[in-house]
């Protein structure tokens, strides 16, 4: 099995697992790989339950379509992630629950949107940046993208949801799966007093981990 095949059976298994949990309802959210000679991107309206590896687009760097089915309309959000981080090997953006509903807010500071709840937030997440809302397939989406992608690995779309990139599949699965089950908390410890990581425990997080706060 060459590496393009074998990348294209991981994206369909990891969107298999995403969606029976619940986490990427309907024909929902995307996912994306990068390859050396191009990447892979889940196709447009495709529910990511019953993803058929074959199907998956492969693009050019310079958006040109080069097999499988037509990518998601929000190939360009990829891309800007892609564009912006040069060690990011995987994203993927879902329409998680908690995530979508913490972007509804209207009480969020845009510069980090979720607190620093636990270690693992800080460690596969760090600072979620809100990016103010744009239609569905609005390319003026990449450009706000564009900007944050080198100093963050996750933004967070306003009444959308979240974005995440990470070195590979599993990395980028495991964070978006972390920035959910920290929303959750946050709307769940909502009006109640909450101990949050101080400074001294965030910088040895970094120091340790590499955390980016």
């Amino acid at each position: 099995m060459t590496d393009e095949n074998r990348l294209r059976e991981d994206i369909a298994s990891i969107g298999r697992s995403l969606h029976e949990r619940g986490l990427s309802p309907g024909s929902s959210g995307n996912i994306s790989a990068r390859l050396d000679d191009g990447w892979l991107l889940t196709p447009t309206n495709a529910c990511l339950g019953s993803l058929d590896p074959a199907d998956i687009a492969k693009l050019s760097w310079d958006g040109r379509h080069l097999s499988g089915k037509p990518a998601s309309k929000e190939a360009f959000l990829h891309r800007a992630m892609y564009e912006g981080s040069d060690d990011s090997g995987a994203i993927v953006h879902l329409h998680c629950t908690h995530s979508a509903a913490v972007s509804c807010l209207d009480c969020l500071d845009a510069s980090s949107c979720l607190p620093p709840l636990t270690p693992y937030f800080v460690m596969r997440v760090g600072r979620l940046p809100l990016i103010p809302y744009h239609r569905p397939g609005d390319p003026r989406l990449g450009d706000a993208i564009r900007g944050l992608a080198g100093k963050h690995s996750a933004v967070l779309l306003a009444n959308h949801g979240p974005v995440v990139a990470g070195k590979n599949l599993e990395a980028a699965a495991y964070a978006i799966e972390e920035l959910e089950e920290t929303a959750k908390l946050y709307l769940l410890l909502r009006q109640q007093p909450v101990r949050l990581l101080d400074d001294e425990q965030i910088e040895e997080l970094r120091q340790t981990f590499g955390a980016r706060w």
